[in-house]
């Protein structure tokens, strides 16, 4: 397992752990115990794990071609946030039909990679990626579905501030990976702009 990015406190006070009563067999092997309260744990180091792959697979790509996306309210502000630093396209809210695969439509958007907050309320757009063969890393809680997520990030995907948290980690890991940021006292951003009310 690689060297954690945080501390282990870190990942727990942003509740990136946390995952729902309601566990899917997609997501069995990221769960570390179940709370006596029905909640599921996940496994921290995993999620670390994955957030690195993630960075790794994105900046594969220039900042124009990467999409984030989040229907949810909740990863609004996460979104948006990542989005205007890297120079990345976004679209939260109501996802349009066809935006990815209809060139003719107004609002038409090219994208060669997405990261999607949560794979259920992101579905059409996850559909309309794997159609084109564009690949999706996604935030999964423990009650998601992973079919046509090329790239799961485990973590709790209904808190602001778990949300923040990973795209705040996955934005400097990006930056740090494309040489525009050397190190961590380089990246002029903190958690709370990514995951603050």
């Amino acid at each position: 397992m690689a060297e954690l990015l945080i501390s282990n406190e870190e990942f727990l006070k942003y509740g990136v752990h946390i995952g729902t009563k309601y566990k899917t067999k997609d997501m069995a092997e990221y769960i570390y115990m179940t709370k006596p309260n029905g909640l599921s744990v996940m496994n921290i180091p995993k999620i670390n794990e994955k957030i690195l792959l993630a960075a790794n697979m994105l900046s594969e790509f220039s900042p124009s071609e990467i999409l984030f996306v989040s229907r949810r309210e909740n990863g609004w502000k996460s979104v948006t946030t990542a989005s205007k630093i890297l120079g990345a396209k976004y679209i939260i809210g109501r996802y349009s039909p066809g935006l990815l695969t209809n060139a003719s439509l107004e609002n038409y958007t090219e994208a060669k990679i997405i990261f999607a907050v949560d794979p259920w309320p992101d579905a059409n757009i996850i559909k309309d990626a794997q159609k084109i063969g564009i690949p999706v890393i996604a935030m999964c809680d423990t009650n998601n579905l992973t079919k046509n997520v090329d790239l799961v990030i485990p973590g709790n995907n209904k808190g602001k501030k778990s949300i923040g948290l990973v795209l705040y980690l996955l934005t400097k890991l990006y930056l740090q990976k494309k040489g525009v940021v050397k190190s961590d006292s380089d990246f002029k951003h903190d958690v709370e702009e990514f995951a603050g009310e």
